[in-house]
């Protein structure tokens, strides 16, 4: 079974290297990352708002889950922005089942 953990990263410009934490995450782990500006309303606290799409270009590279190290197992990764200005990230991480078999070719 799928499981998802979602949060914002406020104030992105550039690369960014992140890393998440997430138990049900280990090296073996198939993950799948999504990222979008999103726009705030109500107010900066708490996460009322919504994603969107706007005019900067949001996107994720490098996924590479990992094992435990004295916690949960989790993801890092990089987060990239084209913007001229910093803007908030609604970053969605998906874990799946296992992968079945890792090849070198």
């Amino acid at each position: 079974m799928a499981r998802s953990t979602r949060f914002i990263l406020r104030g992105v410009k550039g690369r960014v290297r992140h890393n998440h934490n997430f138990a049900p995450i280990h090296q073996n782990s198939a993950v799948i990352i999504t990222a979008c500006q999103f726009n705030f309303h109500g107010g900066v606290f708490g996460s009322a708002g919504r994603p969107f799409l706007g005019d900067a270009d949001v996107f994720v590279t490098n996924v590479g889950p990992h094992d435990p190290e004295g916690g949960d197992g989790g993801v890092e990764f990089h987060v990239h922005t084209n913007s001229p200005t910093p803007i908030d990230v609604m970053v969605t991480i998906t874990v799946l089942e296992d992968v079945e078999s890792t090849n070198v070719l």
